[in-house]
């Protein structure tokens, strides 16, 4: 059975466990209605539009 040879550093360690932490910036698309900057497959929220039906009223700004 195969045994390490020595202690893994700390610095070894948390390298190998900080790749999978990092963050990734979500992907946007522009709403083919309004033209606003959305996360794929969600509503947008200015015009309510979601693949070519209005999905839901937004709120005014007010």
């Amino acid at each position: 059975m195969a045994v390490p040879r020595g202690k893994t550093s700390k610095a070894r360690t948390r390298r190998r466990r900080a790749i999978n932490m990092k963050l990734v910036a979500p992907t946007l698309i522009e709403c083919p209605t309004c033209g606003n900057r959305v996360q794929l497959h969600r509503v947008c929220p200015r015009c309510g539009f979601y693949r070519g039906r209005q999905v839901i009223i937004p709120q005014s700004k007010s």
